[in-house]
């Protein structure tokens, strides 16, 4: 496919993209970057804030990876693309309205609720989703702000992946540690107060089949001020078996062997009586949340592969004497409004981008990218090709799409026939000097985030926050 514009379509191609997180603003740089096709872009999110989990979801303190939002502003400031906040899909706005102004709708809006473990005594008070830990220390608006009192000394994380390493590194940071980051003031001062001194990490398999990456596991192992405890017993793998009739050594990745290599090398340090303590159980599952009134235990079994690669118990249990258990075992999609839906992958069904109906057909003007297209699955930086692919099949039907949607009305006509007032790109900029000021003031890094909804609405407004 050329880049080379072509005379005869002069006209721009209207997209409207749902959701601003890396899948929604990279699938704007992908429409943006081509010359074929003249196109502007109107970026859609319910919050008045873009980036999505760059900003409420990556850890405050992984300041390296927080750094790809200098990317993803630079897409928002181009000037074919627009940023519209404060206007959420299926609520203020629906499919028909957008028909009225887009040639097509791109869905963008990640995986947004956790898995649950299915064990008994999963609803008592301090079992909690580390989503909602996560929206916590990220400042997401919607949380609520009296959930985490962290009174338990011992904590239990039952997941193997890299938002399971953040929750567990968070809990074991002091606020000093965590003083330079954007969390907000309300979360350090809980975390300044917090009683817990042992967190405990469950995975379900062995150190080969944990999905957390190097870099991950690197960074909760150079904790300053807590021991991180690896059994030698869980880690003890002979690397020249790799590959062999063994099944939890098949086809293991170059990854997995580095983080069996740094846990190896965990397992033989002897702990140094530091403040906090980290324990990572593998081959551990949980089997049953304990307590009347609130968590009081976590009963687990040890696991082992069968031949056949498949995970059993091994009949062996123990129980965990914690007072709080948090299940990060992987996000969910949830529904969109009049869009196709497969209940069983949490996704929106797809066919090189573009959304199918009930009978497999691709439905005329709507496309899909992220995790909402394809799971939870990858990291940042995927979104971006997977971005990419949606585009080239929306390019590929766009003589289709203007045929469809001959005459667009402007957006602003759409949100005024709603009665929908809404944010934009300059609006986000207000927010974000603001907690720049709120940094210095406190003597705090580069920015502190703003906790709640009514803190935003009052910038936006250009009012103070005294």
């Amino acid at each position: 496919m050329s880049d080379e514009p072509n005379p005869q379509d002069e006209t721009p191609l209207r997209v409207a993209v749902i959701g601003s997180g890396p899948a929604g603003v990279y699938t704007a740089d992908a429409l943006t970057r081509q010359r074929r096709v003249p196109v502007r872009v109107d970026v859609l999110d319910r919050l008045p804030t873009p980036y999505g989990l760059v900003r409420y979801g990556v850890a405050p303190d992984h300041t390296k990876i927080k750094g790809v939002a200098r990317t993803l502003r630079r897409v928002l400031e181009h000037p074919h693309v627009r940023f519209v906040g404060g206007v959420e899909f299926g609520t203020d706005l629906t499919r028909a309205d957008l028909a009225r102004s887009h040639h097509a709708v791109v869905y963008a809006t990640g995986a947004s609720v956790d898995r649950r473990m299915g064990v008994p005594g999963e609803d008592l008070p301090g079992s909690v989703a580390a989503t909602d830990l996560v929206n916590w220390y990220c400042g997401h608006p919607d949380n609520d702000w009296d959930d985490f009192a962290l009174d338990a000394e011992e904590v239990a994380v039952v997941g193997a992946g890299n938002v399971a390493l953040d929750v567990v590194r968070v809990l074991a940071k002091t606020a000093d540690e965590l003083r330079h980051t954007d969390i907000p003031q309300t979360v350090l001062d809980v975390l300044a107060a917090s009683r817990v001194r042992t967190v405990h990490l469950l995975a379900r398999r062995g150190p080969l089949q944990a999905k957390f990456t190097a870099p991950e596991l690197r960074d909760l192992l150079a904790l300053p001020g807590a021991d991180v405890v690896v059994r030698p017993e869980q880690v003890d793998l002979d690397p020249t078996e790799i590959g062999g009739d063994r099944p939890d050594l098949r086809e293991v990745s170059r990854a997995a062997r580095t983080n069996l290599r740094l846990l190896r090398e965990q397992a033989g340090r002897e702990p140094e009586g530091r403040p906090r303590r980290v324990e990572l159980h593998f081959w551990t599952r949980p089997e049953e949340i304990l307590g009347e009134d609130r968590v009081e235990g976590l009963r687990v079994g040890r696991t082992r592969l069968t031949p056949e690669g498949r995970l059993e118990g091994t009949g062996e249990q123990a129980v965990l004497d914690v007072g709080m258990v948090l299940r990060s075992v992987g996000y969910a999609g949830v529904p969109l409004e009049g869009v196709p839906f497969d209940t069983g992958a949490h996704t929106v069904p797809h066919e090189a981008g573009r959304v199918l109906d009930t009978r497999g057909r691709p439905v005329p003007g709507d496309y899909v990218a992220g995790w909402i297209k394809r799971g939870a699955t990858g990291v940042i930086g995927t979104n971006k090709s997977d971005a990419a692919a949606t585009v080239r099949a929306l390019l590929q039907d766009s003589p289709e799409l203007r045929g469809a949607v001959p005459a667009p009305v402007p957006l602003e006509r759409v949100l005024d026939d709603r009665g929908l007032a809404h944010s934009d790109y300059e609006g986000w900029l207000r927010i974000d000097g603001a907690e720049a000021d709120l940094a210095a003031e406190l003597g705090r890094g580069e920015r502190v985030k703003f906790r709640d909804w009514d803190a935003y609405r009052r910038i936006l407004r250009g009012e103070g926050l005294r």
